[in-house]
């Protein structure tokens, strides 16, 4: 049994898919953002850090950081498929694309999110829009990259899970609409597998 800790709509939704995707047993405990819970003693416990998603694995082991999350429980159920064969091209341009979005996407949220956290309160709309900025340059990247109904060309992977899930973050819907049509169809696709669907619903609805 693993137990995934995390917010409703936040980074343990990509967790949440590759739990339901596997079919591996889990509970999610819930750490509400709003009532800033992961800055409680109880979740730092878990992760000094104090960011989501943290997974305690059936070990009692705790892994943090989403791309790793996602690799540990790729690891864990190769037959579901979750990232291409081992040691072929399509597992290396996997590698790469979700350390592109760990790396380049990921930290700018948190900057867009809580500039507060980094700058002055005079520089925070400065710094919040430039931050949003990049998202949308990183993203219309992955936006080039999509090779037919998913990133990779090899089908479904956990990259897939993990790029839906930073087309719900701080975009207007009509940005999105017309800059990142290929990142929208792909993330309905995701939307739909029957696995990832009612996890969808929780976290983003509809």
């Amino acid at each position: 049994m693993f137990t995934l800790y995390g917010d409703l709509g936040s980074g343990a939704f990509s967790a949440e898919a590759a739990l339901a995707e596997a079919g591996a047993p889990y509970n999610f405990e819930l750490v509400s953002l709003e009532k800033n819970e992961q800055r409680q003693p109880a979740f730092l416990a878990i992760n000094p850090s104090g960011k989501m998603p943290a997974l305690r694995i059936s070990e009692g082991e705790i892994i943090t950081e989403s791309a790793a999350i996602l690799l540990t429980l790729a690891d864990y159920f190769p037959q579901a498929r979750l990232l291409p064969p081992q040691a072929s091209k399509a597992r290396a341009q996997a590698y790469r694309w979700l350390a592109f979005m760990a790396d380049e996407i990921y930290p700018m949220v948190e900057i867009a999110d809580y500039p507060e956290r980094f700058v002055p309160q005079a520089g925070e709309e400065a710094l919040r829009t430039a931050a949003r900025e990049r998202i949308r340059e990183r993203l219309l990247i992955i936006e080039r990259m999509i090779a037919g109904p998913f990133l990779l060309a090899h089908g479904f992977s956990l990259l897939d899970i993990y790029a839906a899930m930073f087309s719900r973050w701080g975009h207007e819907p009509d940005w999105r609409l017309a800059n990142l049509p290929r990142l929208m169809a792909l993330a309905d696709a995701v939307s739909r597998r029957p696995a990832i669907a009612p996890v969808w619903e929780r976290h983003f609805g509809r």
